[in-house]
């Protein structure tokens, strides 16, 4: 039950606090007084989408609290880890100009998706445009699985059906593109032999283009290495021979002065590394060898590796991955057949089993589209259309199916569902959309949500404007509908008509003012007489006479009775 409902700055509320209590509570007042603005800003507590927009011209925050009683709201919140000593919630919303905003559940801060969770358990609203959407036949099998609790069964049934949907795409995608699929295969065999026959090692085109170097300048590379050994140790002015002559004169230089003396003794070093190159001259000049053709081995092998880079990557080493992801993706495909035989092997088992699952579920659903049949009609006649016929008919008419042709199946089963109507004895039964008007929409919307609010106690229904298109002895009986509700029920009801104002327990007038130059919309709460008074008011219009406030009297005396 919601107890406590406090706004501020939320369009042209700039403060209100609202002690609710059980029964039925009504809100009136002129048209653009701001009714439903209150039923905003509960949605907004309900997860609905903020917008600056609605923060009042001039504010910078706009906040919405509410404290509720409900035991299920409680279980709830302590799934979520939340705070929650008894079984009173406080919830609390949050929006800046900015756009930004938070929200709080027993002052700890939660994602708005949060209090969409907890949504069912605080309140359910009923907008001014529900009607229309009985409209809709999509939504109808909807109704019929909530009224039997049905809709975890139904809900479960959408992704099964969502994966025999994608097998099937990809069935009919193998089929139609078998013929492109044999032309991929093709290519990639090709590009994959194309490589592994060129036996690429990484490592290869730097080695091949230093060999190429080598054997293009054989000729020069023996002279310069034979002049060069020459002139260390074989020719008569050798330098080795002549080092010799060199390090006896640094010796006796340094017997006269000291100085000299670590040039005398890096003389070993130095004559070794001399040696070193003497004999690594002679040895490369003896391994220098040109191979008749083997330069143009070299330059077919570097065309190859160009060629094979040019297609298939910068780098050697980049056509050798090419090459293996070749070969992973021909693995992947396997042949057409295999996964042609395992693709219809799935669809096979997902179809049976959802076949199996749909079987009962309708067979479940039709039984309570019967009781809900007889339930509606039984709270349409209470309702002032005591001849209107009401059933539920089901496409196709059995439930029984084959996994052959899934084209029919949802993902809320093996059917759909639509609403027929018949307000007329002697008038064959059609589809909703078709015959109802605006105020037949509201009362069949009205029964099937008395006949919802019968399966359990103690929730909080929220009517913006459920009398639309109604007057007269029907909006009586409305009303009364609406105060039968209220007897199991905590009911908020936003009307214009005064039938349904006198049925109130406890009645919410909103009016709109100017102070100072600012709108600023109000709450107030009647006692006896401004009920009266209110309900004069919408009975006589600008002008209220002592004729209406005696109707009033007397409206808001029977309903009491």
């Amino acid at each position: 039950m919601l107890k406590l409902l406090k706004i501020k700055n939320i369009a042209l509320i700039h403060g209100v606090e609202l002690e609710l209590g059980p029964g039925l509570t009504l809100l009136t007042g002129e048209t653009g007084a701001g009714k439903s603005i209150l039923i905003d800003a509960l949605g907004l507590l309900l997860g609905a989408r903020a917008s600056a927009d609605l923060i009042r011209t001039g504010e910078d925050l706009a906040v919405v609290e509410a404290i509720i009683e409900s035991s299920d709201a409680r279980a709830a919140v302590e799934r979520h880890g939340l705070p929650a000593e008894d079984d009173e919630i406080v919830l609390r919303r949050e929006v800046q100009s900015s756009g930004k905003g938070r929200a709080t559940v027993n002052g700890a801060l939660v994602p708005v998706g949060v209090l969409r969770e907890l949504a069912p358990f605080v309140a359910h609203i009923h907008g001014q445009h529900e009607p229309q959407g009985l409209l809709d036949p999509q939504t109808h099998v909807d109704l019929v699985d909530r009224h039997a609790g049905l809709d975890g069964e139904a809900t479960a049934m959408a992704e099964p059906l969502r994966r025999l949907r994608e097998v099937e795409a990809a069935l009919e995608s193998l089929h139609r593109d078998r013929r492109e699929d044999e032309r991929r295969r093709e290519m990639l065999e090709y590009q994959a032999v194309e490589v592994e026959r060129a036996s690429l090692q990484p490592g290869e085109e730097e080695a091949l283009r230093q060999e190429k170097r080598l054997q293009a300048n054989a000729g020069r590379l023996a002279e310069l290495s034979g002049e060069a050994y020459g002139a260390l140790y074989e020719d008569e002015e050798a330098v080795l021979t002549r080092l010799g002559h060199l390090y006896r004169k640094i010796e006796e230089l340094a017997r006269i002065d000291p100085r000299f003396g670590p040039y005398v003794e890096a003389r070993g070093a130095v004559r070794a590394q001399l040696d070193d190159l003497a004999l690594f001259l002679r040895d490369y000049r003896e391994s220098l060898q040109v191979s008749p053709g083997r330069l143009d081995e070299i330059e077919s092998r570097l065309a190859l590796i160009e060629r094979l880079k040019r297609k298939y990557g910068a780098t050697v080493e980049d056509v050798l991955s090419f090459a293996a992801k070749c070969r992973s993706e021909l693995r992947e495909m396997g042949s057409p057949e295999e996964r042609e035989r395992a693709l219809i092997q799935e669809r096979e088992a997902l179809a049976g089993r959802f076949l199996a699952a749909g079987v009962q579920l309708s067979r479940k659903r039709r039984a309570a589209a019967r009781d809900l049949e007889k339930k509606v009609q039984g709270e349409l006649a209470l309702l002032a259309m005591e001849r209107t016929r009401f059933q539920v008919a089901f496409s196709p008419d059995s439930p029984a199916g084959s996994t052959a042709d899934t084209s029919g199946w949802t993902e809320r089963g093996l059917e759909t569902a639509e609403f027929l109507l018949s307000p007329n004895p002697g008038e064959e039964l059609r589809p909703l959309a078709r015959i109802a008007s605006g105020g037949e929409l509201s009362r069949i919307l009205l029964a099937l949500k008395s006949v919802a609010s019968l399966d359990a106690r103690g929730k909080t229904l929220v009517f913006d404007e459920v009398d639309a298109g109604i007057g007269g002895r029907v909006a009586e009986v409305v009303g009364r509908k609406l105060r039968d509700m209220a007897q199991r029920h905590q009911v908020l009801c936003v009307t214009h008509l005064p039938q349904i104002a006198s049925m109130a327990d406890r009645h919410l007038v909103v009016r709109k003012q100017v102070e100072r130059g600012r709108t600023t919309t109000e709450v107030g709460v009647l006692d006896a007489s401004e009920r009266v008074e209110e309900v004069a008011r919408m009975l006589g219009g600008e002008t209220v006479t002592d004729a209406a406030r005696r109707h009033a009297r007397e409206m808001v005396k029977q309903a009491r009775a």
